[in-house]
């Protein structure tokens, strides 16, 4: 096996794009450049039933988006290709066949419904539910007999139930298995077809996977693969198993839970290197929280790995973490990634030109927590707000409210002189025993519709002297 490191990042095109496949993907790029290893893009697309033609094209599409990006895969290519497993029929076979020749496999006829019926009895009877072996007892010629009419089979891995297995991980050590707990597995589907365990492991063989990181829940699979390693007499690759990750109540997060899908993430307004920081966060413990992919690359550490079975998703913490990402980012670019969304959101944004919504953005990009937040961020912008003088009664009381009110309208001649302005009502506030966010949060009403947000300084910078003098008026 190569010395050098190479790792795999192996997506089925059967659903969207999530959060744990964009985390072991991330996992793997930081492994492979943190050790100056091969990063490796294959589609596992065996399972013709469930594939779906838009999801490898999303593959790639949101690698791309998180600049992820491989060094042998689709597309890119490399020596150990093809990196589609419908592509790589030939090789599944090559190996299936040194089994059958070694006798390491046999047919097994029996139907869905019948191993549905034995799986039922045995858990009635308190067993853990495994194959029972029936076929691997058929003698040759009723095999023979049952090939030649055309009966369907599939072929099966025939396990030592005597031997035990060690596997080496990254994040438990070495842990041990015994095959008399599992039972005899499926390389074949029932119409020639490769399984994904079998495919899986003649992959990583063959392309020289010196280490695989994936979800938790391959765990229990992967003795399995380490049988058939064992079976063509190879090392096997050292395993990392990623926690689970789970929503708030911790359960697995489904597509009913929000954050889950990377499209949903996209549409909400999530930046990409936002994203990857979270999951680099994601049961680890990163100082400083916030850092670029070079920076995690350099920085994350593989020597201290978690064994936690699971880590809840906070929605909360991401929203923190891409609110972070958002203010590192610089206006011109944040510019045009706001476009999509502002014009979305308000159709006469669209005459805006870039150079006035780079200087609108300089003064609200402290607030935006997504990219999404710019719609009702700047809404006021472009429409006068509807003012009720009962909404700063209510948040101020009555006798406040007027004051702020009589203060502004005493001064309103200086509003088209910034400083001059809050200066001026700043003084007349301390005078009548007004604290600053009384008469700020009025003003900051009058112009916009809210008592919080963007201060009055950059408001007034923002509108026109016509537009503060108008909104100002009560």
């Amino acid at each position: 096996m190569s010395k050098k490191i190479r790792v795999r990042f192996a997506p089925s095109p059967t659903g969207f794009i999530h959060m744990g496949n964009i985390r072991a993907a991330l996992m793997n790029y930081l492994f492979a450049h943190q050790k100056d290893g091969d990063f490796i893009l294959r589609i596992e697309d065996t399972d013709v039933e469930r594939n779906i033609e838009e999801a490898s094209a999303a593959i790639l599409n949101n690698l791309r988006w998180f600049s992820l990006n491989y060094d042998e895969g689709p597309i890119t290519g490399g020596e150990y290709g093809p990196y589609l497993q419908s592509e790589r029929t030939d090789k599944y076979q090559k190996l299936l066949n040194e089994l059958i020749n070694n006798n390491l496999v046999y047919r097994c006829f029996c139907t869905k419904q019948e191993l549905e019926n034995k799986r039922e009895v045995q858990m009635a009877a308190g067993q853990p539910p495994r194959y029972d072996r029936t076929c691997l007892h058929l003698s040759s010629d009723k095999v023979k007999e049952k090939v030649a009419a055309g009966q369907p089979f599939i072929w099966r891995f025939k396990l030592n139930h005597e031997a035990i297995v060690e596997i080496d991980t990254l994040e438990r050590g070495v842990i041990k298995f015994e095959y008399k707990n599992f039972s005899d597995f499926a390389l074949t589907r029932s119409d020639g077809s490769f399984t994904f365990l079998f495919s899986n492991f003649v992959d990583d063989f063959l392309m020289q996977i010196t280490h695989v990181i994936r979800g938790e829940d391959h765990l229990t699979n992967t003795p399995l693969q380490a049988a058939l390693y064992n079976a063509f007499s190879c090392k096997l690759p050292r395993y990392w198993h990623l926690p689970m990750i789970c929503n708030v109540e911790g359960k697995k997060m489904s597509k009913r839970d929000f954050g889950f899908g990377i499209q949903e993430l996209r549409d909400a307004g999530y930046l990409p290197m936002a994203i990857l920081n979270y999951l680099a966060i994601l049961g680890n413990s990163l100082d400083p929280e916030i850092q670029s992919l070079g920076e995690l690359t350099k920085n994350y550490n593989f020597e201290n790995i978690s064994s936690t079975g699971a880590i809840k998703f906070d929605a909360e913490k991401l929203k923190w973490v891409n609110h972070k990402w958002i203010e590192r980012t610089p206006v011109l670019k944040l510019v045009e990634l706001v476009k999509p969304f502002l014009h979305d959101q308000i159709d006469a944004s669209i005459s805006l030109s870039d150079k006035k919504l780079e200087f609108i953005l300089e003064k609200v990009k402290a607030n935006l927590k997504t990219l999404v937040d710019i719609g009702d961020l700047i809404s006021f912008y472009f429409k006068k707000p509807e003012i009720n003088i009962l909404n700063i009664e209510k948040q101020f009381g009555l006798d406040k409210a007027k004051i702020a009110l009589d203060i502004i309208k005493n001064n309103i001649d200086l509003a088209d002189k910034t400083e001059q302005f809050i200066e001026k009502i700043k003084s007349q506030s301390k005078d009548y025993g007004l604290k600053f966010n009384e008469i700020f949060g009025t003003v900051r009403y009058l112009l916009t519709g809210s008592f919080n947000g963007i201060s009055v300084h950059d408001l007034m910078e923002m509108l026109s002297d016509e537009e503060i003098i108008d909104r100002l008026k009560i």
